[in-house]
């Protein structure tokens, strides 16, 4: 570990196999906890290379628990996270809509690192029982649509380091790795990140996937549609602003979107928008979540129609039917 922070120290990069191999040990216990919290403290101050992120991708994938869920056309929506916005648990609730509407949802998450409460934390509260079984799993898809896959079961690299990164509480590489290491590998799938510079990133790696994405960057830092600002999008056609005016919104307030700092509030407003109790601003912004997911898997309907049909199922108790069902 030495040469490797003298080589971050130098501000000197990784070849794609130098970081595969950094990522492989990690995960082997080759480090202590010092040393891996040194690691990520160095990396997350500099900018992380293509050649850098196809390598920890190809460790994470090499390392990952493969789940066999191929009967199924998938989509997953999953955020970076790191945006440091405290946001309600808005792609999860995007799942359950797009999951609602006939869509097969492979919901990749995990525990909060940077922010108070992510998709697995509200998942647990809420009562769900995480599983790797591949046949629970498909039943999971065939009765509720959507199947949740909780991070630290699939990939241990992301179990090792996840006390170390709870502690440090920053943004750190592995974030930047989430939505790439879904262990069911969907054929579609709608990544937000946190910053412009990853979107680009990502969208030269997932060119040469086989995959229908749309990969999105709000331009005031967010990694989800967020109503308070036009989105960039980077899909197989090519880039695009996605603006508030073709969404068919105003701007909307940083603090209607606010997810409460704990659990149990985030929690509330995750059944207060599948209840059909939340606020307006709650609802649109899910919906217009679920409505570009919905597109990412058929590109030449508009937005508005996909709208409609993420509208249809929230507003139709369809999506609350889903969750319902996934948690008996």
């Amino acid at each position: 570990m030495k040469k490797i922070l003298n080589h971050l120290f130098e501000n000197k990069s990784f070849s794609r196999e130098e970081a595969r191999a950094i990522l492989v040990s990690m995960a082997q216990g080759d480090f202590n906890s010092s040393q891996i919290a040194a690691f990520l403290t160095a990396y997350a101050m500099r900018n992380i290379t293509v050649d850098e992120l196809q390598g920890f991708r190809d460790a994470m994938l090499d390392l990952c628990v493969r789940v066999n869920l191929d009967d199924f056309e998938l989509i997953d929506l999953c955020g970076t996270g790191g945006d440091g916005k405290d946001t309600f648990n808005i792609s999860t609730l995007a799942s359950f809509v797009v999951a609602g509407a006939g869509y097969k949802v492979a919901k990749h998450g995990n525990y909060g690192v940077s922010s108070g409460c992510g998709s697995s934390n509200v998942m647990e509260y809420l009562g769900y029982s995480f599983t790797s079984d591949e046949m629970e799993l498909q039943r999971n898809l065939e009765n509720a649509g959507i199947c949740f896959l909780h991070a630290p079961l699939f990939n241990p690299a992301m179990k090792i380091v996840a006390p170390i990164r709870k502690e440090l509480g920053i943004k750190t590489f592995f974030n930047m790795l989430g939505p790439m290491v879904n262990p069911s590998q969907p054929k579609y799938q709608m990544v937000g990140v946190f910053s412009l510079e990853l979107a680009r990133l990502y969208a030269y790696l997932y060119q040469g996937l086989e995959r229908q994405y749309t990969i999105l960057h709000a331009l005031e830092g967010y990694d989800e549609i967020s109503l308070t600002c036009d989105v960039k999008t980077f899909t197989n056609a090519g880039e695009s602003i996605l603006s508030l005016a073709e969404m068919g919104f105003g701007k909307v307030s940083v603090q209607d979107i606010k997810g409460g700092d704990t659990v149990e509030s985030s929690a509330k407003i995750f059944m207060d928008v599948l209840n059909g109790v939340a606020t307006t601003v709650q609802n649109n912004v899910v919906l217009s979540n679920a409505a570009l997911a919905i597109r990412t898997i058929k590109p030449i309907a508009s937005f508005a129609d996909c709208y409609c049909e993420a509208e249809a199922s929230l507003l139709g108790k369809k999506a609350l039917k889903s969750f319902k069902t996934l948690l008996d």
